[in-house]
């Protein structure tokens, strides 16, 4: 067995891998434009929204879901994760899980303490 460039281990019947064996979606071009394009307006509507005083806390609601936004269209088509498997989205769902469990934990921390001025 080499390990060399170009070198493609038989598959599990013994034989060269087939087609379905080694096969991946195959995205086309134009919908990485599309999303390219999609993070381009979502980064020229995050320096618009900077410009703008929300009332209260809405400036930093504003940019959070612009960002979320974004960061979703980069896991699902950058990272393949829309084409992948039922074991992907486990993976996915569980890391979000946990995600919220830290933000949980962590807002308890924050919203429970008596706050005393700094000097």
């Amino acid at each position: 067995m080499s390990l060399e460039a170009g070198y493609c281990p038989p598959a599990a019947s013994g034989g060269s891998p087939t087609l379905n064996e080694m096969s991946e979606h195959i995205v086309q071009p134009r919908i990485y434009v599309v999303i390219f394009l999609a993070l381009m307006l979502g980064t020229a509507l995050t320096v618009t929204a900077a410009f703008f005083d929300f009332p209260g806390p809405l400036n930093a609601v504003v940019a959070l879901t612009i960002a979320v936004v974004k960061a979703t269209l980069v896991v699902l088509f950058f990272m393949h994760v829309r084409y992948g498997g039922k074991l992907i989205v486990l993976v996915i769902a569980s890391a979000l899980l946990w995600l919220a469990i830290m933000f949980a934990i962590t807002f308890s921390d924050y919203w429970t303490r008596t706050w005393q001025p700094p000097f």
